[in-house]
């Protein structure tokens, strides 16, 4: 089931934004204190407070698994300041079993019903979920040399 995250769930995104980095298998796991840098904080901090966030949440069995959310900030995948960036994860178990497609999909119809004409994230060149996202519509814009910039036209 997918459906809007609950007021009283938004600190779940602690735990997705950290499921949102990409890490490398076999590599050390990175801390989880690393979501307290401000360049990673950006996508969670008060959360729910600004007209252009938005989130929607996963739910197995009456458990939250994973979630997707927009907001506008200066962050990885700023393109502009009126084009929300996205962010997503689920837990490790729910990849790959095409939950993450469905949460990008229901994100993006409700960005298009509000009239945003693109929406924005950035994602580690070696990340598998690059194909998901160009499976939903989302393209290359610009890359560097660990990231690509990625943009979805909405109209």
């Amino acid at each position: 089931m997918i459906r809007p995250i609950k007021n009283e769930e938004v600190m779940l995104l602690t735990e997705f934004i950290y499921e949102a980095i990409f890490q490398k298998e076999g590599d050390k796991p990175i801390p989880r204190t690393i979501i307290q840098e401000p360049c990673i904080w950006i996508y969670i901090d008060g959360f729910g407070s600004k007209k252009d966030d938005h989130c929607l949440v996963a739910e197995v069995d009456g458990y939250t698994v994973g979630a997707v959310w927009v907001r506008c900030i200066k962050a990885f995948g700023h393109i502009d300041d009126s084009v929300p960036e996205l962010a997503i994860s689920l837990y490790p178990q729910y990849r790959g079993k095409g939950i993450g497609s469905e949460l990008m999909k229901e994100m993006l119809k409700i960005l298009r019903e509000k009239g945003y004409p693109r929406t924005s994230l950035a994602v580690q060149k070696d990340n598998y979920a690059v194909k998901m996202y160009q499976k939903v519509g989302f393209e290359i814009e610009s890359e560097n040399d660990q990231e690509f910039m990625m943009v979805c036209n909405l109209k």
